[in-house]
C-alpha cells in the first residue's frame, strides 16, 4: 500500500520467522533497504538471500541494543516484531518466567524506541507488534505474554507523544490468529495443558473468528507497511486490531 519508497532504510526485529520475516520481505518489495535482526542466525537465511542485510543479536541485552541503535542511525522505519511466548498455567508462572517475558518483549521495545526513535529521520515511523491478547484474555495459559503485550500498547502511546514533534509516528498492531510457527507452538502447548486435541482447539479457535479463518503473515505485513507508509501519515499512538473481527475495541 502506498507508492514504493526509494532511498529509504528500515530495521525489522524478529525477522527470522513469522510476521517479522514477512515484514522484512514486504519492506524489501517496497524498495527499502532493510536490516533484518534476529537472535538466530540460521533463521535469517531466507531474508538474507532476498537481499536484506542481517544482524544476529540478543535484544534483551542492553549493549546489543546500543549496537543496533548505532547501525540504524538515520533510518526511516523501525518494526519491533521480536518476542517470546510462555505457555504455562497462570498459577505456575514463576518470577523468573515473568521477568524473562517482560525483558524480551517489553523492556527491549521500550529502550529500542528510546534509543532509535530520536535517530529516525523526520517523517519516519515505528510499528510495534502487540497482540489481541493485550485486549482479550481468554487464553490464560499465555497470561505473562499477554501482560507484556499490554505493556507494548502503553509504550507505543507514550512514544507517539514523545516523538510527535520530530515528527516520527509510533503505532502498534494487535494480531490474533496468524498462521506462523508461534501459533503452532501455542496450539501444541495449550493442547497439552488442557488435555484437548489440537484439531479440536484449532477448530474452536477458528469458529470464534467472524471471518472464519486465520490471517497470513504477509497480510499482517501489509498492515505494518500501511502504518509505516505516507498513507498513514495522520495516524500515531494507535493499537490497530488485526483479528478478523474477533476483537473490535
Amino acid at each position: 500500500m502506498g507508492s514504493p519508497a526509494r532511498n529509504r532504510r528500515g530495521v525489522v526485529t524478529g525477522a527470522g520467522s513469522g510476521i517479522g520475516k514477512a515484514a522484512a520481505l514486504r519492506l524489501m518489495r517496497q524498495g527499502i533497504d532493510v536490516i533484518a535482526v534476529d537472535i538466530d542466525e540460521e533463521k535469517l537465511a531466507d531474508v538474507k538471500s532476498a537481499g536484506c542485510k542481517t544482524l544476529t543479536i540478543d535484544l534483551s541485552d542492553a549493549d546489543a541494543r546500543a549496537r543496533l541503535a548505532e547501525a540504524a542511525d538515520g533510518f526511516d522505519y523501525m518494526v519491533n516484531s521480536h518476542g517470546i511466548i510462555l505457555i504455562k498455567s497462570i498459577f505456575d508462572v514463576s518470577l523468573e518466567d515473568w521477568r524473562r517475558i517482560q525483558t524480551v518483549n517489553a523492556e527491549s521495545i521500550f529502550f529500542l524506541c528510546q534509543q532509535i526513535g530520536p535517530r529516525l529521520k523526520p517523517g519516519g515511523a515505528i510499528v510495534n507488534l502487540s497482540s489481541s491478547s493485550a485486549k482479550l484474555a481468554a487464553t490464560v495459559e499465555v497470561a505473562a505474554y499477554a501482560a507484556s503485550k499490554t505493556t507494548i500498547t502503553s509504550i507505543t502511546r507514550s512514544f507517539a507523544y514523545a516523538l510527535a514533534s520530530r515528527p516520527v509516528r509510533v503505532n502498534a498492531i494487535c494480531p490474533d490468529i496468524v498462521d506462523t510457527p508461534m501459533q503452532d507452538h501455542v496450539l501444541a502447548g495449550v493442547s497439552k495443558l488442557r488435555q484437548a486435541e489440537i484439531a479440536e482447539l484449532e477448530s474452536a479457535r477458528t469458529r470464534a473468528v467472524p471471518l472464519g479463518r486465520a490471517a497470513t503473515a504477509d497480510e499482517c505485513a501489509g498492515l505494518i507497511w500501511f502504518l509505516l507508509s505516507d498513507a498513514a501519515s495522520y495516524m500515531t499512538g494507535q493499537a490497530v486490531n488485526f483479528t478478523g473481527g474477533m476483537v473490535t475495541w
